[in-house]
């Protein structure tokens, strides 16, 4: 592939029931930060991409999020996981929407808010400098408990992303975690998600699997790591989303 620039389709996972947030009855992408639903962020910023596609993946809650999606982004569309079988399965789910297209695939977590165009962009300029297959994106944190871990080749290069609970004690003590942020190519993306077991410890279909693969293929994998953590942080509790609402305050304004 050459180093221009091909149709961006962004992929948006918000199938998620979101328990520990303790509203059960509310998908958890539609949980308000600073007045706004988590998932809002997420459709702004593909829109900010200029993404030609944008697919939601809904199940929880999904006549909610679906009502929603149409009034945020009234061109985006809405894939059904019918069953959560892991982040492999929801995004098996865009398949139908992108099939038979090269293209460039952004997968993002409905429940990330807190990303930048400038960081995506530079996952762009990465994944196009380098020609790879897939680029994610990596940060370190000082206690990576419940995040897939990066483990990486004696070169530096990105071997594979191991699950917190797949982890073996060497594995769980690397600090580098996976941020669940991708670009793919189109074209290995969905070979390789029907290519994916769920032998694992927690019996799903896990995204994170398509990057062993893919560089057992031979294909190029790149990962871009964020500095600032907060961009990354991920809402699963009302602890994490009060933590972001401090980060969000915090932001100097560009």
């Amino acid at each position: 592939m050459s180093d221009s620039r091909r149709d961006l389709a962004v992929v948006v996972m918000a199938a998620g029931k979101g328990t520990r947030m303790g509203s059960p009855d509310r998908a958890k992408v539609l949980t308000p930060l600073a007045g706004r639903p988590l998932l809002r962020y997420v459709l702004d910023l593909a829109a900010d991409l200029g993404a030609q596609d944008v697919i939601v993946i809904a199940g929880h809650q999904r006549e909610a999020v679906s009502s929603f999606v149409s009034q945020a982004a009234p061109h985006a569309n809405v894939a059904i996981q019918d069953q959560q079988l892991g982040t492999g399965h929801a995004v098996m789910q865009a398949q139908p929407f992108l099939e038979g297209r090269a293209i460039d695939v952004l997968i993002l977590s409905g429940d990330v808010p807190l990303l930048t165009s400038t960081t995506l962009t530079a996952l762009q300029e990465t994944f196009h400098s380098t020609r790879s297959a897939l680029s994610l994106l990596t940060t370190v944190l000082p206690d990576p408990t419940g995040y897939g871990r990066v483990v990486r080749a004696e070169t530096g290069a990105v071997a594979r992303i191991v699950e917190h609970k797949d982890a073996t004690p060497d594995e769980a003590a690397i600090t580098e975690i996976n941020a669940g942020i991708y670009i793919v190519q189109s074209e290995v993306l969905f070979p390789a998600l029907e290519r994916l077991t769920n032998a694992n410890a927690q019996g799903e279909y896990y995204l994170t699997d398509i990057v062993g693969l893919l560089i057992d293929d031979g294909h190029m994998v790149t990962a871009v790591t964020v500095e600032n953590r907060s961009e990354v942080h991920g809402i699963n509790t009302p602890a994490d989303l009060d933590q972001a609402a401090r980060m969000l305050s915090e932001r100097v304004p560009s």
